[in-house]
């Protein structure tokens, strides 16, 4: 008999052996491939048990499909991102399949099916645990993935706990917690995407699928991480490149990136659970004003509403609602108001009625429209993923519209019912699939602001600003998100940062947690540090409930009022920094708060729990948030040269430092190589800053650029050219500073561009042209329009100020 014959036959029938006793056990494996087929970039499977599709969407992602019986229709809520044609090179023989781009290599052994991806010259990524692969337990699938030696992870959205995932499990469920822990899982959204590190290598890996998914790296284990779904297909992305930030891209790429957010929502926001009647709302207003604290948005908590009820106004307390909304639009204020899904049950209120009519509402498998307790009583529920029923919402949407209202913010929308109990029964249209709740539950809440977002698109006269709770990965093509009902305690505090952190490392920019905590009442040196921490956070929100004390600004006493006072003027200062921040998320996916284990993946330090709190704000500042109850905190410094912002000192990277921490101060670093974008003070977006932008650079001795962005800050014609931007860099090498020609058709708000030097000690000179003891011309500087030239060859801080013509500017110095 042929050896290889009798040993893949004695294989096939220990095999067959496994498989049955798995199944007799409940456990069905996928099995050994007994057919391929290939169309194109995709590769069909037949197992034993199992169909599997194998696609090549990108040279840098993969995408791994299967099900225990024929596919359904391939339909997602969060990938918009369509396959790229590449150069992909299929081959196969008896024992395994080989899928080759220029960027990845993934090979799928035959006997049985599993999956193993390789770079380019070799190396493991990632590779299924052999001998679990994937399988099915009743409606459940996991895939098994061997732990490599070393391996973290990082992201996984909105999820609590350290940094660094390994040895933690973790299940998304879109959950209502009040008042959650800083251990707590589930939270409030869903996005099933991280990021694998071990051995000079990253991955990411997104499991799109709706079901309560799980993920494990290393709990109660030794041997596999994991990810898995109580339900549907086990569909997952695999994506490889070699740095954290490019894989952020194809994350992106595959989900969708932000859209530019309205300019006014980058300001200080001033919530309450609630501010009412009219008269309250005002009083606020004016009192930021008055303060000089500036400002630029009111947010308004249910009791605005008649009794709860969606589409209404308290005529009581709200009278002349459109009235008041103009009042504050002349006091640079936009009114951003909250939205829940539930439409109370009232024979004869127009909302419910239109929505009987329409047939809008989640129903039981009898047709019986599901009803539930929320605030306003017994409720129905829009199903929001009916386009039926998004349609039906985005003309609801006109009712704020009318009203004056710039913001809708989405709550509940886990969605939220008193009883926390949804039954699975209950059906949702799924846009044509049909399906029950527990495959629509985790897209519910995204579903809901896709619906605000494009009724407010259609109906508002400017960009509008939504904000949800709840969402699934794709969310941020409509949504910013806030971290719910947090606490006022500092482990809150920090935990929020990694909460925000995570987020942006799955792909959610524009994030928020509730400044000074939303139940109970901060110390004063709480509320402070935490105001001061707001001012880097991508959406500043000031937020505490109704049985806790006020807590705005000039309720702490005036230190606490001064502080926050300058800590939310440096927000306005930068704006033009944070805003360009913003572009760049729009652009490649890259968040403005990010995590260091974007930029220095490799790092073991930046995972470290003593450190995995301090984050980038845009490409520029290092942020270390402690608790305010600390005296001297540990700070670590990758490498790279780093100054204080403060007083302008120097750090060495590379080294870990003891730092005395005061509450006048957040510890905040600048990046050497950096350049920050920034403008005269101004107390709303509303008004304009001086016709001079500041340049800051800081001396360093690697090359750096920036994308400096500018449109009209309100409405959508940035997406019709009609935007301003040039890209800005510093080479040390070359001595130089250049401002590319601008692009696009919008003018810039600013004449003058003043160049202020960090750290360029014994440099008194830009260009060649000396024009008298100490002062110098600049390159070119006919074209450049030199507006104003002074140095002090003492001070380590040097300014020019030179025309913002629209050409090409170098500079040498």
């Amino acid at each position: 008999m042929n050896i290889h014959y009798f040993a893949t036959t004695l294989f096939a029938a220990l095999l067959s052996v496994q498989q049955g006793f798995s199944q007799q056990n409940g456990i069905t494996p996928t099995g050994p491939v007994v057919s391929v087929q290939t169309e194109g970039q995709k590769i069909n499977i037949k197992t034993s048990n199992a169909y599997a599709e194998v696609t090549v969407y990108t040279p840098s992602i993969i995408r791994v499909r299967m099900d225990n019986k024929p596919f359904d229709k391939d339909f997602s809520y969060a990938v918009v991102g369509k396959v790229v044609p590449s150069k992909v090179n299929i081959t196969q023989n008896d024992k395994e399949i080989d899928v080759v781009t220029d960027s990845l290599k993934a090979v799928i052994q035959k006997q049985p099916f599993s999956i193993a991806f390789y770079t380019p010259d070799g190396k493991v990524i990632n590779e299924d645990e052999h001998g679990l692969n994937t399988s099915w337990v009743g409606t459940s699938v996991t895939t098994y993935k061997k732990m490599q030696d070393d391996e973290h992870f990082v992201g996984l959205g909105e999820k609590t706990g350290n940094l660094d995932r390994k040895g933690n499990g973790y299940t998304h469920w879109n959950s209502d917690v009040y008042g959650y822990s800083v251990a707590q899982d589930p939270l409030y959204s869903t996005i099933p995407f991280y990021i694998g590190i071990h051995h000079g290598l990253n991955y990411g890996v997104f499991l799109d699928n709706t079901y309560q998914s799980d993920f494990n790296f290393g709990a109660s284990n030794n041997r596999f991480s994991s990810f898995g779904a109580r339900g549907g297909e086990m569909n997952y992305y695999f994506i490889y490149h070699k740095r954290a930030a490019d894989i952020i891209a194809s994350y992106t790429y595959l989900t969708g990136r932000m859209p530019m957010p309205p300019m006014w929502s980058l300001g200080y926001q001033q919530n309450r659970y609630s501010y009412y009647p009219e008269a309250e709302v005002m009083h606020i207003a004016h009192t930021l004003r008055e303060k000089r604290i500036p400002a630029d948005g009111i947010t308004l908590d249910i009791h605005y509403m008649d009794r709860y009820q969606l589409f209404t106004w308290n005529k009581d307390r709200f009278p002349n609602p459109t009235g008041m909304n103009t009042e504050l639009n002349k006091l640079g204020f936009k009114t951003t108001v909250i939205v829940d899904p539930g439409i109370k049950v009232e024979k004869g209120a127009p909302a419910y009625e239109s929505g009987l009519r329409d047939s809008v509402y989640v129903t039981y498998p009898d047709g019986q429209p599901y009803t539930a307790q929320v605030w306003p009583g017994w409720c129905n529920f829009t199903d929001f993923t009916s386009e039926k029923g998004r349609t039906w919402w985005r003309k609801q949407v006109d009712f704020f519209a009318k009203s004056g209202v710039s913001g809708i913010w989405n709550d509940m929308n886990e969605f939220s019912t008193w009883g926390q109990k949804i039954p699975d029964n209950v059906m949702f249209d799924y846009d044509g699939k049909k399906t029950n709740h527990l495959q629509a539950h985790n897209v519910f809440g995204m579903q809901m602001v896709r619906a605000s977002y494009e009724g407010a698109k259609e109906h508002f006269p400017e960009r509008p600003f939504i904000l949800s709770r709840s969402g699934y990965a794709g969310m941020q093509r409509y949504s910013a998100i806030w971290t719910g009902d947090n606490r006022a305690e500092e482990d809150h505090m920090l935990q929020g940062v990694r909460l925000l952190t995570s987020l942006g490392m799955s792909g959610v920019s524009f994030a928020a947690m509730d400044i000074g905590g939303f139940t109970g009442n901060p110390t004063i040196p709480l509320f402070t540090r935490w105001m001061e921490l707001g001012a880097f956070i991508p959406y500043y929100r000031n937020h505490t409930a109704n049985q806790a004390k006020s807590a705005e600004p000039w309720t702490m006493g005036e230190d606490a009022l001064d502080i926050s006072r300058n800590y939310i003027s440096l927000r306005y200062q930068l704006l033009p920094y944070l805003y360009s921040a913003f572009y760049e998320s729009t652009q490649t996916g890259m968040p403005v708060m990010r995590s260091l284990a974007i930029d220095y993946t490799f790092d073991p330090k930046v995972l470290d729990a003593t450190y995995q709190n301090e984050y980038e704000f845009g490409h520029a500042f290092l942020v270390a948030p402690f608790e305010s109850t600390k005296e001297y905190g540990k700070v670590y410094l990758p490498q790279g040269t780093w100054y204080d912002l403060y007083n302008g000192s120097v750090e060495k990277g590379g080294q870990e430092k003891i730092v005395p921490l005061t509450l006048s101060k957040l510890p905040v670093y600048v990046k050497g190589g950096s350049i920050i974008p920034m403008q005269s003070l101004i107390q709303t977006t509303a008004e304009q800053p001086t016709d001079t932008l500041a340049i800051h650079i800081y001396n360093g001795s690697t090359t750096n650029s920036i994308v400096y962005y500018e449109d009209d800050g309100k409405s959508f014609n940035y997406q019709k050219g009609d935007f301003y931007k040039r890209a800005i860099s510093f080479d040390p090498q070359k001595r130089t500073i250049e401002f590319k020609a601008a692009e696009g058709s919008y003018k810039s708000h600013f004449k003058y561009i003043k160049l202020i030097m960090h750290g360029f000690e014994g440099v008194n000179a830009l260009g060649s042209n000396k024009l008298k003891s100490g002062t110098y011309a600049f390159l070119n500087a006919a074209s450049t329009d030199v507006h104003e030239h002074f140095y002090n060859d003492s001070c380590p801080v040097k300014y020019a100020t030179i025309g913002n013509v629209s050409g090409n500017i170098q500079l040498k110095y």
